[in-house]
């Protein structure tokens, strides 16, 4: 099996950059509603970029109420906003790679909000197809390790079709294809399985460690465009040093 995605590392990174719930959730209720007018409709049975984007709220403990009323409202005529998938890929300090995606409804405000960053911090945005060649889109669902049998998680996983399996300390990693990624989410689902995470991911296929002095700036770029409003995703290849503040 791969090696460890570090998942683990970099996800506790983005937890403080993501900061408070409030910006969380409406970044997941943008990209339900866009799920909603792209995918097909108000229904996950048959919008399957809906389910995966319900999931995605559920493990980030959006309540049932705000999923529900983001859809509703999407499924009507109330909001006439046209939002557009851009991603952009570029390099933090010492060549770390960075993608970025956004949905925005005003390319030009955005491309020149994500270019500042990047200048102001010490990297530098790039052209398409400059970092992504190192990352490898997967579906990944963690779960806390307390209370769970690793044998009979990883048993059950790939019973349902999952492609890789990671364990460590405290979580259980695993790993689909992109398109195996809803049949294994609702197979699990079905086995009463909670996630801490649960989307389609940018996974690196390799790790760079930054110098000490740079990597106060590595994380001031991370943090001001995950401050972004029409940032949704960053993505990188940073192994970021273990800190003593875990929950």
């Amino acid at each position: 099996m791969s090696g460890h995605s570090k998942w683990n590392n970099i996800k506790r990174k983005k937890e403080k950059t993501d900061g408070a719930k409030a910006k969380v959730f409406t970044k997941i209720g943008r990209e339900l509603a866009v799920a909603v007018k792209e995918g097909g409709g108000p229904d996950p049975a048959s919008n399957s970029k809906l389910k995966d984007c319900i999931a995605k709220a559920k493990a980030a403990n959006v309540p049932n109420d705000n999923i529900e009323r983001i859809i509703k409202k999407a499924a009507g005529d109330g909001d006439d906003t046209k939002y557009e998938n851009i991603v952009y890929e570029g390099y933090g300090p010492n060549g770390v790679a960075v993608i970025v995606e956004a949905l925005s409804d005003n390319r030009n405000r955005t491309a020149a909000d994500v270019r500042h960053s990047f200048d102001k911090f010490g990297g530098n945005l790039g052209t398409t197809g400059c970092v992504s060649f190192m990352f490898e889109q997967k579906g990944v669902l963690v779960i806390e390790r307390e209370d769970h049998d690793e044998d009979k998680v990883m048993e059950d996983a790939l019973e349902a079709g999952a492609a890789d399996f990671q364990a460590d300390e405290d979580v259980l990693e695993i790993y689909t294809e992109p398109d195996d990624f809803s049949g294994v989410l609702s197979d699990l689902t079905d086995k009463g399985y909670e996630f801490e995470t649960a989307e389609v991911q940018m996974v690196p296929s390799t790790y760079v460690k930054l110098p000490e002095d740079k990597e106060a700036s590595m994380q001031k770029l991370l943090d001001a465009l995950e401050d972004n409003d029409d940032v949704q995703n960053v993505w990188h290849n940073w192994e970021a040093p273990e800190t003593d503040d875990e929950e």
